[in-house]
């Protein structure tokens, strides 16, 4: 089948649609408010996935050390006293940032193998402190006790899941436009090169480790700032925000929406967990084994997920002329 050739200006009425039916379901589905922000911030959480893994090829499976390091950050904030909820995104993000920059040094540096077993060392590493330390972190009855301040003094989180959804949803955006243009900037040009060829960036005298700790450290960051909307959202911080469970679930959104490409953990996030609600709805028993073999015939059906598919289905005017 021919591909069909997508002009720049369709390329930006998609992008714009996307979003404008992101933010209808404010409107059309004021029941299902608390699930639209969880999905929102666990597609941020998948974008965060991306940048190290589809983008910069760092193969990592511990990301969720940084998703519940930025959940315990905000939510530790919260719980003594400091609630401002944006301050406590920026703290959150300077945290884990700082986090994925020390151990940069070690994933950067290693081979394939390595970095694997060493991003789920640290992950069970940060689990297991987080419920040993149970009387800062509240271990594995979770950090309760958070209050969240209204936003700009104003709109309270409600029950409902409003305020929420609308602060989920404007920061979820602004990130995405702020990874957008990191990842379209030279540096992201870069990151594409080590990831086809490290070699050939070397030979031309590349900072090679400079720019793959750099990349790691900024994908840190924009998932502990998911982890940090998670919390202040529900106003609860649970272990499991840590753990390798969690982990293996946004290796599993990013797989099905499509790596290396800029909208892949948004729609993944999407896909997986409206089918994974109604599964678990139509059979409570055993949605997961529908679940999986949801998953396994998405990976069979749909090489490169479902970014991947549609890449084969349209084209940028760009990927046409290459």
């Amino acid at each position: 089948m021919t591909p069909i050739t997508l002009k720049p200006a369709h390329t930006r009425i998609a992008e714009v649609l996307f979003w404008l039916s992101l933010a209808s379901c404010y409107f059309l589905l004021p029941d299902h408010l608390s699930l639209m922000s969880q999905i929102l911030i666990f597609g941020l959480f998948a974008v965060s996935l991306d940048m190290a893994l589809g983008y910069a090829g760092i193969l990592t499976v511990g990301h969720a050390a940084f998703f519940g390091a930025g959940a315990y950050a905000a939510g530790l904030l919260a719980k003594h006293g400091w609630g401002e909820p944006f301050s406590g995104l920026l703290v959150a993000l300077l945290v884990c940032v700082a986090l994925g920059y020390l151990l940069s040094a070690l994933v950067v540096r290693g081979t394939d193998l390595a970095r694997l077993m060493i991003t789920i060392g640290v992950c069970m590493l940060l689990a297991e402190l987080a419920n040993r330390l149970s009387g800062i972190t509240g271990g594995t009855d979770g950090l309760q006790g958070m209050v969240v301040e209204p936003l700009f003094g104003r709109f309270e989180f409600d029950l409902f899941g409003q305020t929420a959804f609308i602060y989920a949803f404007a920061m979820v955006l602004l990130v995405f436009l702020g990874v957008r243009l990191i990842l379209k900037s030279p540096f992201g040009l870069t990151l594409r090169g080590i990831h086809d060829s490290r070699k050939r960036m070397l030979a031309i005298g590349s900072p090679v480790d400079a720019r793959l700790r750099l990349a790691y450290a900024l994908s840190a960051g924009v998932a502990g700032i998911a982890g940090a909307l998670l919390a202040q959202t529900t106003q609860f911080v649970g272990i499991e925000s840590i753990g390798f469970n969690r982990s293996a679930e946004v290796l599993i959104i990013l797989v099905l929406g499509g790596t290396g490409r800029l909208y892949g953990g948004l729609v993944g996030a999407i896909v997986y967990m409206l089918v994974h609600d109604w599964f678990a709805d139509m059979n409570p028993q055993y949605w997961q084994f529908w679940l999986g073999i949801f998953l396994i015939a998405a990976v069979l059906m749909g090489r490169g997920g479902i970014m991947g598919a549609l890449s084969r289905l349209f084209k940028t005017r760009e990927e046409a002329v290459r």
